[in-house]
């Protein structure tokens, strides 16, 4: 537990500090959006990139990986599609179920590549980056149909869905830097220095903003939409995952890293996402709160049950 709690220290930290930024020194709305769209844009696909690139993905079983949280996560998206009917009767609108869905499906990637390279370093970062190829492209086609389907005023057609998630920036990053390491395209060490100054400073800046779009408002009183997408993401996401890494025979660091990826809150990009599609962005922000102080909580107890 000691050698968790300090791999996830560093991390709440600069969330904490994010948070206390955006109420002291930086309190414009303006800077913080500034440097989310540079993150966003720039910074972290950047990283996804070289993460990829630098992989050696012989020696890691990609397969039991990718497939264990690849399977975890299309299972939680079919589960919270199954308890539409259900949420509905409850009181839950269009626009609460597609912040429910993405609180329950979409995973907070600076948190998981600082925990993997805190807990064992390269290898660590090269079981997240796999982590990444199997979640990123799966959830955000999801959660953009989810919207469009439950939160937009217009129904958007099929050529419109595919095209916003044809258009997102990770999942490019994704695919160009996979596509690198498979065909062993060696590139200038130019592009090595750059990009690993770019990369570092993304996971740093990405916890700043996920601090400082922390909103404490209601969060002593969470709403039944917020708390079903608490209990989804952080027990029965762990959960669920860990039961299918160890079907796919997953022990030791792979285990550690997977069940890491799996604990981690949801994305803050969430938000962003539901402001331009029509969710209900204002319950997003509380379900993101909560799952980030929360999960200080959770994630220690999940990662140190499996064993570093």
């Amino acid at each position: 537990m000691a050698v968790v709690i300090a791999a996830l220290l560093p991390v709440f930290l600069l969330i904490v500090l994010g948070f206390i930024l955006k109420r002291t020194l930086m309190r414009l709305d303006t800077q913080w959006h500034g440097l989310e769209r540079l993150t966003y844009y720039v910074l972290f696909p950047v990283l996804l990139v070289q993460t990829l690139v630098k992989a050696d993905l012989t020696k890691v079983p990609v397969a039991g990986v990718g497939g264990a949280l690849l399977l975890s996560a299309l299972a939680m998206c079919l589960l919270c599609l199954a308890l539409r009917p259900l949420l509905g009767r409850a009181g839950v609108d269009g626009p609460a179920f597609t912040s429910i869905f993405q609180g329950a499906t979409r995973w907070q990637t600076y948190v998981a590549l600082s925990v993997s390279g805190n807990l064992f370093g390269s290898t660590g970062l090269a079981l997240a980056s796999v982590a990444m190829v199997a979640i990123i492209p799966l959830v955000n086609v999801f959660s953009v149909a989810v919207l469009a389907q439950y939160a937009s005023p217009g129904k958007r057609s099929a050529g419109a869905i595919m095209m916003t998630v044809a258009t997102n920036p990770l999942i490019w990053a994704c695919a160009i830097g996979l596509a690198i390491n498979l065909a062993h395209v060696p590139l200038p060490q130019i592009w090595h220095e750059v990009a690993n100054a770019l990369g570092g400073s993304s996971l740093a800046i990405g916890l700043l903003v996920t601090g400082a779009g922390l909103h404490l408002e209601g969060i002593f009183r969470p709403s039944l939409a917020a708390s079903v997408a608490l209990v989804l993401k952080l027990v029965l996401m762990p959960a669920l995952t860990v039961a299918l890494a160890v079907w796919f025979g997953l022990s030791g660091s792979n285990l550690v890293i997977v069940t890491a990826c799996a604990a981690v809150p949801t994305s803050p990009s969430a938000y962003v996402l539901a402001r331009q599609m029509g969710g209900d962005a204002p319950l997003l922000a509380q379900i993101i709160t909560l799952q980030t102080i929360l999960a200080a909580i959770t994630m220690p107890i999940a990662i140190a049950a499996i064993g570093p």
